[in-house]
């Protein structure tokens, strides 16, 4: 067991006292995210009038998922800086500082402010959401029976925030009466939307002040970056900090130049198809680095195997269940009846559905998987359970659009329907989410834990943009609801059943070939 995990054994429900700092602080850095998340999508298709954006429906979901896919997409960069240069403590602290100071910007009216402000949530979260998992997976030994369960309880955070920030923002954002009394005050009814982002700011401030306030608890975990021995590596770690950064540089420059002088005007639709390729790019090329410039050890390289397989089943997972802020916001908002015993909610609450679910259920799958104890299952079924209940979801929403008639809006269905879907989709996740975050923790090799992180959430990423691109199809095609629902359940079902069947050689490819064989 590592040091912190002797200090502090079981402060916390039975975990280490430092689990009760992180569950907090991302506890709060997920209001704020779900919070924004939840109103951006309705925000950019809002009539300019009304205090929207005025955008295409197409436009705004290929914002979205464009946005979606960068926060997490910057997580590899983000976990690679705080490996080699800051530590995971620091980077998430100046993660928290740049999102509280984007989600100020965006509760700015304004378009420039708009898109600065979506700029620095994404940089800071690319900082802060690696990191603050591998501080969790560095509070237990990896050996630790309570690994999977701490992540699990951490997992509960997460959607306690996301549970209670779409209510707090949708209801700013879209309550009538809210609106009515910024009237009386003499504010425009059209600013409701600034004081939903501004709520976000304001939960994000506290997360900051309690991760000070509970750094002590954490001991020495993420405190200090484990940067390479050999001078030269550092180096060339220096390098390609810089290099990163101007090709970054130039990268924007060379794109504003293009649209500036005309040879290349840039549209929504074009920076969402160059973005594809970038995306898709930088998952082929670090994957290839990773396989090919490391000096691994046996055991290493085939748990470096098993993490790339567990990665394409997370994009398949991630590509479904993220339609929730796009495809399924639209259903709530457009088809739905937002209604419960005559009483009408705004639809962005549907957005606290998942998480009030994952909080009532993460405590008996986190009980579960103690309790079965060497009959736990392994990760590979833990994934394909979770795509299973991903496609399940989708299958049963098939069903209920089955019921609408296409061109009759005033058609619409009851909100059991999503309701079925999110509880589906809730028992997906917490079979591969929090499972995925302490696999990919426990299979990295050490130098490289932050990075690992990143690759588990560039798997959101690539999954959550292609499931955009996917959903634009079927948006620009004007096909049915029903038609997308029942092609992501066959798509999710199918890399279920894929992934159940070579479960077991995966599995054998985790056995060490040597006593000494981790490397570390």
């Amino acid at each position: 067991m590592s040091e912190i995990g002797a200090d502090r054994d079981k402060g916390f429900f039975g975990h280490p006292k430092g689990l009760r700092t992180l569950f907090f602080t991302e506890m709060w850095e997920r209001f704020s995210f779900y919070g924004m998340r939840a109103l951006l999508k309705p925000f950019l298709y809002t009539s300019i009038a009304a205090g929207g954006m005025g955008m295409a429906s197409e436009d705004a979901t290929s914002i979205y998922h464009i946005y979606l896919a960068l926060v997490y997409v910057v997580s590899l960069p983000g976990g690679w800086i705080a490996d080699r240069f800051l530590g995971q403590r620091r980077a998430v602290l100046v993660g928290a500082i740049v999102i509280m100071l984007g989600h100020i910007a965006l509760a700015v009216h304004g378009l420039s402010w708009f898109l600065s402000g979506l700029a620095l949530v994404v940089i800071g979260t690319g900082f802060l959401k690696p990191n603050i998992s591998t501080i969790v997976g560095q509070l237990y030994s990896r050996e630790d029976a309570r690994r999977d369960a701490g992540f699990s309880i951490f997992y509960m955070g997460i959607n306690l925030g996301a549970f209670i920030a779409p209510l707090v923002t949708g209801f700013l954002a879209q309550k009538p009466w809210f609106q009515q009394q910024l009237a009386e005050w003499g504010i425009p009814a059209r600013y409701c939307w600034q004081f939903g982002f501004g709520a976000a700011a304001v939960g994000m401030f506290i997360g900051i002040l309690q991760y000070i306030a509970g750094g002590k608890n954490m001991g020495s975990a993420g405190l200090e970056p484990v940067p390479a021995t050999d001078p030269a590596q550092r180096a060339r770690d220096l390098k390609v900090l810089w290099g990163g950064l101007i090709g970054f540089a130039a990268l924007i420059g060379g794109g504003a130049l293009l649209h500036v002088s005309g040879t290349y005007v840039l549209s929504i639709q074009r920076i969402d198809e160059a973005f594809g390729w970038i995306l898709t790019g930088i998952a082929v090329a670090f994957f290839a680095w990773m396989f090919t410039a490391g000096r691994y050890s046996p055991d290493e390289r085939r748990r470096l195997y098993v993490i790339f397989l567990l990665f394409l089943a997370s994009c398949v997972f991630w590509s479904a269940f993220e339609q929730a802020g796009s495809t399924l916001n639209d259903f709530a908002l457009l088809r739905t009846r937002n209604e419960i015993l005559g009483v009408e909610f705004p639809s962005t609450w549907f957005q606290s559905v998942n998480s009030v679910l994952i909080i009532l259920c993460a405590p008996l799958m986190a009980w579960l998987w103690i309790r079965l104890g060497r009959r736990d299952p392994s990760s590979p079924i833990k994934f394909s359970l979770g795509l299973f209940f991903a496609g399940l979801g989708f299958l049963i929403l098939a069903f209920g659009a089955g019921l609408l008639v296409e061109g009759n809006d005033a058609v619409k269905v009851g909100p059991l329907w999503l309701a079925l879907t999110y509880l589906c989709h809730s028992i997906g996740e917490l079979c591969l989410s929090p499972v995925g975050l302490s696999t990919f923790s426990r299979l990295a090799p050490e130098r490289i834990a932050g990075l690992m992180l990143g690759v588990f959430f560039l798997s959101i990423s690539v999954g959550s943009y292609w499931g955009g691109r996917i959903a634009n199809y079927y948006d620009r095609a004007d096909l049915p609801n029903q038609q997308l629902f029942f092609a992501i359940a066959g798509y999710a079902i199918g890399a279920a059943l894929l992934l159940a069947l070579f479960a077991s050689p995966i599995q054998r490819m985790l056995r060490p070939a040597s006593p000494g064989g981790s490397g570390h």
